[in-house]
């Protein structure tokens, strides 16, 4: 098993392996503003996040069980961006639409711009032919 490179990334994504997809590290948005940077680096792909949160927040008291989480423990956010309150997380889907391939196995890091906001993204894997 070896590590992919960027140019193994674009070869992939022009197959449908990612959608949409940007060949480069884009840093500014079309008026020269900053943005958090997405698309292809060496050896990797920066995701977006998409302007729909799920905000986690436990005004119920409920307990929390991941095979059965009670709804009512959520609150749908849409907007370019989400405040998550202090002891709540967020959860988040990306922009891109990934197709891996069988033979591949892909692991999903935070970016370090959010760790110093103080934002965890855990460690996620998207296994060989998961689509989403």
């Amino acid at each position: 098993m070896s590590i992919k490179s960027d140019r193994w990334i674009v070869e992939q994504a022009s197959k449908g392996m990612i959608e949409p997809f940007e060949a480069g590290q884009i840093r500014t948005n079309e008026s020269g503003g900053k943005v958090i940077s997405y698309g292809t680096s060496s050896y990797g792909y920066d995701v977006r996040c998409a302007n729909e949160f799920k905000v986690f927040t436990n005004i119920h008291s409920a307990t929390v069980d991941p095979k059965a989480f009670d709804e009512r423990s959520f609150v749908d956010v849409q907007g370019e961006y989400c405040i998550i309150p202090p002891n709540s997380f967020a959860l988040a889907s990306t922009v891109e639409y990934f197709r891996i391939p069988e033979d591949v196995l892909t692991v999903c890091l935070g970016k370090s711009t959010y760790a110093r906001c103080g934002i965890i993204v855990n460690v996620t894997p998207l296994e060989p032919e998961w689509e989403g």
